[in-house]
Order: C-alpha cells, then structure tokens, then sequence
C-alpha cells in the first residue's frame, strides 16, 4: 500500500484512478476536472495497490485558515482496512503544518462510517441543512 498527495491535480493516470473510485463510491456520480482545476489550494491524497487507485481525500483552501475536506472514498474491496483514517491522518498533519488551524466537512446520514470517522478523529457537529437536492447534510469541523 502506497499514500501520496499533490497540491493541485494530479498526474493524468493517477487522475483517472480518483475519476474511476470516486464514480464506484459516490454511485455513478461523476466528478469533473474542472471542478477540482477551480479549488484553491486544492490537495488530494490517494491510496493505491499497486498502480490502482483504491482510497482518495480530496480538499481545498475554505478561507479563514480553514481546510475543506471535500471529497473522499475507499474501494468496497479495500474497506475495514483503516485506508480512510490513514488518508484523514495525513491529510490534517499536512494542512495543519500548513498552517490551517480547522478542519470542515459536509456528511449525510447515509454515509454512516464516514460520519463515525469524523466523529472519532474529533469533528464537531455544527449544524445540518437540506441540499438543493432535498438531501439532509451535517456540518462538522474541528480544530486542528
């Protein structure tokens, strides 16, 4: 098992490996390039087996020292081997000696084992909304 990062997006095979997971975690949902061109700061840590991408963290600059822990996933088949923490762990060590003093990210009640992830690695529950698309979400953060 490998963990890497890049500031910015990453080399075209490692790029298709996060596009593949992120459609297999996130039910078909595609993520666009451009989407990850147009975040500042943007840092995204994989996991791979071999030269497959099997977990990813995705994040960006929220303003106000601040990190946006946006997007991440771990292959079904690679699950319940703590890739997720290990991609959390690394991502908030790094943004933290960036000098980003919080952490925020945006979970649903459905994702369940992310939201305990969360929970564990000291996230905060601080507010929910309803989505534009009529999905519950939970606002989290914590001081880094």
């Amino acid at each position: 098992m490998d963990y890497m990062y890049f500031q910015g997006v990453p080399d075209t095979q490692t790029l298709s490996g996060v596009l593949e997971l992120h459609k297999h975690v996130f039910e078909g949902s595609e993520l666009e390039t451009e989407k990850l061109k147009e975040k500042s700061n943007l840092i995204v840590f994989v996991a791979k087996d071999h030269e497959r991408v099997i977990g990813f963290k995705i994040g960006y600059d929220y303003g106000n020292r601040t990190f946006y822990s946006w997007l991440g996933g771990v292959h079904k088949d690679y699950r319940g081997r703590g890739i997720a923490k290990e991609l959390m762990s690394r991502q908030h060590d790094l943004v933290k000696s960036m000098g980003y003093t919080k952490a925020r990210t945006i979970s649903r009640n459905e994702k369940r084992e992310m939201l305990i992830l969360n929970i564990k690695f000291g996230f905060d529950i601080k507010e929910t909304f309803t989505s534009d698309k009529g999905k519950h979400k939970i606002v989290l953060e914590k001081m880094l």
